[in-house]
């Protein structure tokens, strides 16, 4: 029974970190337009150290540690791609080109029949 109450706090705690992180965010892309007097180099700098430790404040939540569990999974998965070489991109990317041309080709032939057919049929050709 103590384990899930701890469980629904720790989703309360959670849930409010989120919704501080959020306001953090919302508060400082105020602040930066509210001090417009300011140089801007300080406000952007304001800015980002809040933005960081609003995601700082993020990452301590079940969600930011999730978020982050597979942003690492998936940078391992990005190193599994076998990436072609630029040879076999250059023949890729040349054969797309030629078969973009040749397409256009048969539509523009096809579209050219289709307006002759119609004009002979209405009779204004």
């Amino acid at each position: 029974m103590s384990a899930q109450a701890a469980e629904e706090t720790t989703q309360v705690f959670d849930v409010v970190k989120q919704v501080i992180s959020i306001l953090f965010v919302v508060a400082a892309v105020a602040a930066f337009y509210y001090f417009s007097e300011i140089l801007l180099l300080y406000r952007v700098l304001g800015l980002v150290a809040i933005v960081i430790a609003a995601l700082l404040l993020m990452l301590t939540t079940a969600l930011g540690r999730n978020t982050w569990a597979f942003m690492l999974e998936s940078k391992q998965e990005v190193r599994k791609v076998v990436w072609p070489t630029r040879e076999e991109t250059v023949r890729t990317t040349l054969l797309v080109f030629a078969m973009v041309f040749i397409v256009g080709l048969v539509l523009w032939l096809l579209d050219m029949f289709l307006f002759w057919g119609i004009r002979l049929l209405t009779g204004q050709g």
